[in-house]
């Protein structure tokens, strides 16, 4: 009896070893033939649909970032005004784009679309007009390098947006990171290049898991467009304001020792600086920095389907996918950490929807201290404290996911600015003391978008309408004629043999 016992136990286990066996074997002959490219990419192709005959799984995965449907405490891969849940935003932005049109940002596949539909580019009708530079292509889309490979780059960043319409057709993808020819990420805007070499840094020098940030970082940062470069013309040259340092004090520094301002505010009359998402630069400041977790860890998790290990391309909000993105390093239940997460951002932005509208009525009480006379000697300090006031603000709010990738550094910005805004506005209240105004100053309704647009002079009804005539006639012109350049474009086949 023990003797049958005994061969029972061992056939099943040879059994189960045998099916082992054939399972590893399955795998590696899958992995053998996975990956078996089927055309040839040279240069910089911007199609991802021809990357994806090669790398089908990232290529569909990639393709999920057109899915709007997901949302969380405060963000979403949807639709949201911004200016309509925080109004105060169009004083604090008053006489920039960003008064007229600001939304949260969609997934990558959405990037060319949101920026041809927004406000903030205009309705021009033929090329070379309307008011943005043809540098506001440049973290869009892989024709990006495409063009600065083909043009030059000093070419690409000289003219306006609308001369490129035509040639920018395509979306974020794979060209924007990946060398065609070995598959390893790559640098392809200059502008990181050059700032890694006004730190006395060389970028060759990253290692590999550096790189699954840099890459996000060639545009996930701070900029501004440097109109100055000695011998470059015209050019708009999209620049990282980090040779003083990449923390916000550093940044403010640089753009102060040379008197930088993206626009001057026409109420306080001060010149301001806009934030633009420098994700990357409190991404340093936090714990996963600090732990060697890369952007890539949690926004692109490695992922298993058919035996297959792979990148997940479907780039989104690590809060989408807990299971893969956190629980690699996380032991806790899902709600236990979408509990910590959301305390997080709950509280700064309270403070964030304080500041701002404390840095909004001080935008108004500098404009009643210039009607009643005010000194540009007198006014100088006080429109020092609003714009490192906002500056501050904006580099909290712009950035996305500060309040979660650096929560200390956050508050800390908010904290900062929030004391200085309160200190300027006790200087503007004497000073208007000192006019002779003695009450406070009015105030329009900071519940309504449109009544604040109205407010600072914007004929909303006159741009919605100009650009819905846009989207209607231009666009169409601009996504035919570079669909009929890329069909000029031959696809290599590689033979199945090889």
């Amino acid at each position: 009896m023990k003797n049958w016992i005994l061969f029972t136990i061992t056939a099943l286990a040879a059994f189960l070893l045998a099916l082992l066996a054939v399972n590893i074997f399955e795998r590696k002959s899958e992995a053998k033939f996975a990956y078996q490219p089927k055309v040839a990419i040279d240069g910089i192709e911007s199609r991802d649909s021809v990357w994806g005959l090669n790398y089908p799984r990232q290529y569909q995965s990639y393709q999920k970032t057109k899915d709007t449907t997901f949302k969380s405490l405060y963000g979403t891969s949807g639709h949201h005004d911004i200016l309509e849940s925080d109004p105060e935003l169009v004083i604090l932005w008053a006489g920039y784009g960003f008064s007229k049109d600001y939304n949260a940002p969609k997934g990558h596949a959405w990037a060319i679309t949101d920026l041809q539909k927004s406000l903030r580019t205009g309705a021009p009708m033929e090329a070379g007009e309307g008011p943005m530079p043809s540098t506001c292509w440049t973290c869009k889309s892989p024709d990006v390098p495409r063009l600065m490979n083909e043009m030059g780059v000093a070419e690409y960043y000289t003219g306006k947006w609308s001369d490129l319409g035509s040639e920018v057709v395509n979306p974020i993808g794979c060209a924007d990171c990946h060398n065609p020819k070995t598959m390893k990420l790559t640098i392809t805007r200059p502008a990181l290049i050059e700032a890694y070499e006004a730190m006395g840094k060389d970028i060759n020098d990253a290692s590999h898991q550096e790189m699954r940030s840099l890459v996000c970082a060639q545009c996930h940062v701070e900029y501004y467009f440097d109109g100055k470069k000695p011998g470059k013309g015209n050019a708009k040259y999209l620049t990282f304001p980090w040779k003083d340092g990449m923390t916000v004090e550093g940044m403010e520094e640089y753009y102060d020792n040379f008197q930088f301002a993206d626009w001057t505010h026409p109420l306080s009359k001060t010149p301001m600086l806009k934030a633009q998402h420098p994700d990357y630069e409190v991404y340093l400041t936090g714990i996963h920095a600090k732990r060697g977790v890369s952007c890539a860890d949690c926004h692109m998790p490695y992922q298993t389907e058919g035996g297959q290990k792979f990148t997940n391309h479907h780039i989104g909000s690590p809060l989408d996918n807990v299971e893969n993105s956190c629980f690699v390093c996380h032991r806790e239940k899902v709600s236990d950490l979408m509990t910590d997460v959301y305390d997080r951002q709950r509280k700064i932005k309270e403070g964030t929807k304080k500041l701002q509208r404390l840095i909004a009525m001080a935008h108004i009480e500098a404009a009643k201290a210039w009607e009643l006379g005010a000194t540009e000697e007198q006014m100088k300090p006080i429109q020092q404290g609003i714009r490192h006031a906002q500056w501050r603000w904006d580099y909290t709010v712009a950035s996305h996911g500060a309040a979660f990738h650096s929560p200390l550094e956050t508050s800390r910005t908010v904290t900062s600015a929030t004391g200085m805004i309160q200190e300027t506005r006790i200087e503007l209240s004497r000073l208007l003391a000192d006019l002779g105004f003695n009450q406070p100053v009015p105030m329009p309704d900071f519940s309504s978008k449109e009544v604040l647009q109205e407010y600072i002079g914007l004929d909303m009804p006159k741009l919605k309408a100009d650009k819905e005539r846009f989207i209607k006639e231009v666009i169409p012109q601009w996504l035919k004629e570079g669909k009929e350049r890329e069909n000029q474009t031959p696809i290599n086949t590689i033979s199945v043999s090889n």
